[in-house]
């Protein structure tokens, strides 16, 4: 299933769950849900939306993001300046929640930022409380993936010598467009990730190179964190991250999953 979370005019601003699925003609439709899919059973109410009628959401609000560093070899070598060598255990950080964006909401550039980057990324959305998850049972406590885009202001990791701020902007976390549940977690180690900018590709790289796979984070990240329902765990970025600028498109593809699009801009 693809779980969405959105809006409508209608609605008046109401938010909903929804499943996403493709009609006979191939149009997109999104399903209002009745409950919360973390928290019980669903079921479908209402008829089917045409999916460009709706405004998209981020899929979750979780209630922290644990974020993976230095997880692929060729971003440590590429990254090596500005965070250093690759270490035995994986490398996390939080971002907080008030970084979450939706699909095609604006990530705000900070004024007082000189460099911009984005990160495309796998991300895990946990299904159910759990603490010292073994690796083989890491499928267990997986309620879907969706995507991740770690914005980063690159010169103040650099400077601040620690990453909370440089990635903690409000906006410095978009996530969607929807939560893909059909994936195991065999299948989610093995998906290509690029990240385009103005329709540039600028990162390609794939599941299959992470340093530390999902079983070993979700265990190495419940071995000293209590994970909730819908806290999400980015896995880190592939080679090719680099600097936006204020009107530029940035959109993050996850094979099997989608693609989660957002522009840059200043704020007023």
């Amino acid at each position: 299933m693809r779980i969405a979370r959105f809006s409508t005019v209608d609605d008046q601003g109401e938010v909903a769950f929804g499943l996403v699925d493709t009609d006979a003609d191939g149009n997109r439709l999104v399903s209002r849900i009745a409950g919360h899919p973390l928290l019980g059973p669903i079921k479908l109410t209402g008829e089917p939306l045409k999916l460009e009628d709706v405004r998209l959401l981020s899929p979750i609000l979780p209630s922290k993001v644990v974020c993976i560093g230095k997880n692929y070899a060729d971003h440590v070598a590429e990254m090596k300046d500005v965070t250093g060598e690759t270490t035995d255990e994986p490398v996390v950080f939080l971002k907080p929640s008030t970084a979450v964006a939706g699909p095609g909401d604006p990530v705000f550039y900070p004024a007082v930022a000189k460099r911009v980057d984005y990160e495309g990324e796998l991300a895990i959305v946990i299904g159910r409380v759990c603490r010292e998850v073994p690796r083989e049972r890491a499928k267990d406590v997986v309620f879907g993936y969706t995507i991740g885009n770690d914005i980063t202001a690159r010169d103040l990791q650099k400077t601040d010598k620690q990453w909370t701020r440089a990635k903690g902007f409000d906006s410095f976390c978009p996530l969607g467009p929807w939560i893909e549940t059909g994936l195991s977690v065999e299948e989610a180690g093995n998906l290509r990730i690029t990240t385009t900018v103005d329709g540039e590709v600028r990162q390609d790289g794939s599941t299959t190179q992470l340093i530390h796979d999902i079983p070993a984070i979700i265990a190495y990240v419940s071995s000293f964190m209590t994970l909730l329902p819908g806290d999400v765990i980015l896995t880190g970025t592939p080679a090719g991250v680099g600097p936006v600028e204020a009107g530029q498109r940035m959109t993050v593809a996850v094979e099997r999953i989608g693609e989660l699009t957002n522009p840059v801009v200043t704020r007023d």
